[in-house]
């Protein structure tokens, strides 16, 4: 095996071993939508492109029979995960800058302006998740797009 082949076959290796790393990390650190609990990797359903992950079994079956009213804790915990990624200000739906970022509840998020980014700066708790991950549509989509 030549130095380059060797070199590549380990990139790739180190790469796909944190990919996997990360994810795993990234899933024990979880809340549940419904409860507020740290979630079990074992139960979640499918929801928006990607995996809504739950405490327990009884969870599930909450987030199924009424969805939006979970769906902003819902599309935080999965832009927490990664499955959904920033694409657009939350607000509006124009381009979002770099330079407005701030975070929200563990979650970098970026605005089209300092009106979009000063709304959800002043909202807290769940208000400011229902600004910025209540629509997923305008400002985020599942990754795998």
């Amino acid at each position: 095996m030549n130095f380059r082949t060797y070199a590549a076959a380990s990139m790739l290796l180190v790469v796909f071993g944190f990919a996997v790393y990360a994810a795993d990390t990234a899933v024990e650190d979880l809340k549940c939508p419904v409860s507020g609990q740290p979630v079990n990797p074992e139960a979640f359903v499918e929801h928006n492109g990607g995996k809504v992950y739950f405490c327990c079994e009884n969870c599930p079956k909450k987030f199924s029979a009424d969805p939006a009213k979970y769906a902003a804790k819902a599309n935080h915990q999965m832009a927490q995960s990664g499955q959904l990624k920033q694409t657009a200000c939350p607000i509006t739906g124009k381009a979002a800058k770099d330079s407005t970022a701030i975070d929200v509840q563990g979650v970098s998020v970026a605005f089209c302006c300092n009106n979009c980014k000063g709304k959800v700066a002043k909202a807290e708790g769940d208000e400011q998740l229902e600004l910025v991950f209540g629509d997923s549509n305008k400002g985020f989509k599942a990754a795998a797009e």
